[in-house]
């Protein structure tokens, strides 16, 4: 069966006119970028072909709501991150609504308005993509989504304003910029992505949310470099280092000694 005849099965079933099928497919092929490959057989396609094919055929019928399972599962890295955002633009320019499954924490940050985390069959947190990375409200879904450096403590103070953490994992006390409404001695934990950390060889000058520790591994990306930091508690703390400059991570290598510190507003206090 050819693209053309896979995107018109559909229509077929519910007995359009051949001439309104054929015009409706042409348009979804088009859509798909699909139109010059029309005529050929699903062998001769590639995977990405082939999902563009079944996009068109179930875009085809005008739905009100399109379920899609792991629909990029199938592809490499490249051609994944091409089709979310041609997904993303074709479902907006058509105005249907998509829910879709994925296990790829990238891709439904990239692809969704809203996201919900499931665990166990149980909704965990739905919020927007910058809520759900910036604003986790428990363990599984700080870790779930991203990287993330979790430090277990309890609450010293809890004010309006402020509440300070004693973390056996830290030199000096965590210090976030708003109460919880808990109590003292309250068991919590902090949450703080690497890229909100910073990096230096000299202590910083605050009082709160510094510790220091040993570079132990590095991992280059080319546009940031990620370093593997084991605190004197033995915890190890991942931080990213962005290289704006050219050579720049070369600031800091394996086995140095580097103090990491962050701002108030940097992470998240989950109580459960």
């Amino acid at each position: 069966m050819a693209g053309e005849e896979n995107g018109a099965f559909g229509l077929v079933q519910d007995g359009i006119g051949k001439a309104d099928i054929a015009a409706r497919v042409d348009e979804m092929l088009g859509l798909v970028q699909m139109s010059k490959l029309a005529k050929r057989k699903p062998h001769q396609l590639s995977g990405g072909q082939q999902q563009r094919v079944a996009l068109a055929r179930s875009l085809a019928k005008s739905p009100k709501l399109l379920l899609l399972d792991e629909p990029m599962g199938a592809l490499d890295k490249k051609l994944r991150s091409q089709m979310q955002i041609e997904l993303v633009n074709i479902v907006e320019r058509l105005g249907v609504t998509c829910v879709m499954v994925t296990h790829d924490q990238e891709e439904a940050m990239t692809m969704a308005h809203r996201i919900a985390v499931m665990d166990s069959g149980k909704i965990r947190q739905i919020g927007t993509p910058d809520e759900i990375y910036e604003q986790p409200n428990c363990r599984y879904t700080a870790e779930f989504i991203g990287s993330v450096n979790l430090f277990d403590g309890k609450v010293e103070e809890d004010e309006k304003d402020y509440v300070t953490i004693r973390t056996p994992g830290l030199d000096a006390p965590i210090y976030v910029g708003h109460g919880i409404t808990g109590f003292d001695g309250m068991k919590v934990a902090f949450a703080i992505r690497p890229e909100k950390l910073n990096i230096s060889k000299e202590e910083p000058a605050q009082k709160y949310n510094k510790a220091q520790g040993i570079i132990e591994e590095i991992a280059y990306f080319g546009s940031h470099s990620v370093y593997h930091v084991r605190l004197s508690s033995g915890v190890k703390v991942l931080c990213n280092f962005v290289n704006m400059k050219r050579w720049a991570s070369e600031n800091f290598t394996w086995n140095d000694a580097v103090w990491l510190s962050w701002a108030d507003n940097s992470g998240v206090v989950l109580t459960s």
